[in-house]
């Protein structure tokens, strides 16, 4: 793929399709996108992932989050990291880039008011290293958050923030941006878990639900349910998924093994055939 004097993107008939993720965390790619990242690697399709923070205020080797008074920034880090290697491995993921910001922690914590925390960081340094992978990779589509980051997390909104600055100039390749989503029904049932006795996380309790009319694109990624399920698992110092990844493998699928997706952006005007990030592209 090339772009031409006018600004176009010229695509090469032998230019691989590429697809990136781009997430707040260590474990997001496997909660939120390692449906499509397996079905991408199934066709053929690169796929990588940016990880905007290290994840240090995560839950530490000693149990305790990232708003405790003797949390180990540094442990949690370094294990986060170790953690999101094998994860995005076991999810199809060719490439993996950690920006390295720190982590601003939940809405409330006094991580968000650390001026080197990752949501203080100006808007265009963020977005200009996010467009600069995604213009070396030569993405077609990019998968990240919508304005709420899912669930709210300051940290998903200022990735939604950051990527649709990269995205939106122009002059890139890419055609699509789409955002993972759940629909009413599945969010209803996931939150159901909790009348059984599973610790429900909080990306659950908190999402924000669509019905099927906002839908562009669902993925039916059950045949990699199991390797989604091993990803998240991957991540074991994030204690608060446990009850999820303890899941009986036809219940985790019934619930996990189809992710939906939002089209947020588009280059031309969008038309899906719903089963397919790609369509129309290749």
């Amino acid at each position: 793929m090339a772009c031409d004097p006018d600004g176009e993107w010229i695509v090469s008939s032998v230019a691989p399709l590429t697809m990136v993720a781009v997430h707040a965390h260590p474990d997001d790619e496997a909660i939120f996108t390692a449906g499509a990242t397996l079905w991408a690697r199934h066709h053929g399709i690169r796929t990588v992932v940016v990880t905007c923070t290290n994840g240090q205020l995560g839950i530490d080797p000693s149990g305790r989050a990232g708003n405790h008074p003797a949390h180990d920034g540094p442990a949690t880090r370094s294990a986060r990291l170790a953690e999101l290697t094998l994860a995005a491995e076991l999810a199809g993921i060719d490439r993996v880039v950690c920006l390295d910001f720190p982590d601003s922690g939940m809405a409330g914590w006094p991580g968000n008011d650390d001026p080197r925390s990752f949501t203080r960081q100006p808007i265009e340094v963020v977005a200009a290293a996010i467009r600069e992978i995604i213009v070396a990779e030569q993405a077609r589509v990019v998968l990240t958050y919508d304005e709420r980051g899912f669930y709210g997390h300051p940290d998903h909104i200022a990735v939604h923030n950051a990527v649709m600055a990269a995205i939106t100039p122009g002059g890139t390749p890419v055609q699509r941006v789409f955002y993972p989503v759940m629909p009413h029904r599945i969010v209803r049932a996931a939150r159901e878990l909790a009348s059984e006795g599973v610790a429900v996380p909080a990306w659950i309790e908190q999402a924000t639900s669509r019905d099927d009319e906002s839908i562009d694109v669902i993925i039916d990624a059950e045949r990699f349910a199991k390797n989604k399920q091993e990803s998240i698992a991957a991540h074991v110092s994030q204690v608060d998924n446990a009850d999820i990844v303890a899941l009986e493998p036809l219940r985790f699928n019934s619930l996990f093994g189809k992710e939906y997706y939002q089209c947020g952006w588009s280059a031309r005007e969008f038309a899906s055939d719903q089963r397919d990030l790609f369509g129309g592209l290749r």
